[in-house]
């Protein structure tokens, strides 16, 4: 991954777009922080379709957990608890 500056960006944005479209992660930075990654479409396609995917909940895997759970509730009473 190569990193360079707003300004140096500016005037080799069509190298940097060459390079990002074989494969490479371009970080573009400010003020010496990073401010932007240039990434290839298909990264960036990636990238959405990873962020779009639907949470899963602890729930909706206890629902489709394929074999089932045999539990047996305690049916004694509460305990007695002093505060």
């Amino acid at each position: 991954m190569s990193s360079v500056g707003v300004k140096e960006a500016k005037s080799a944005l069509s190298g940097l777009v060459d390079d990002a479209a074989s494969g490479e992660f371009v970080t573009i930075t400010r003020h010496g922080k990073p401010a932007a990654v240039l990434v290839s479409v298909e990264a960036a396609e990636a990238a959405k379709r990873a962020l779009a995917k639907p949470k899963s909940s602890f729930g909706n895997f206890l629902i489709r957990y394929p074999g089932g759970a045999e539990m047996e509730r305690n049916q004694s009473g509460l305990r007695d608890v002093e505060f």
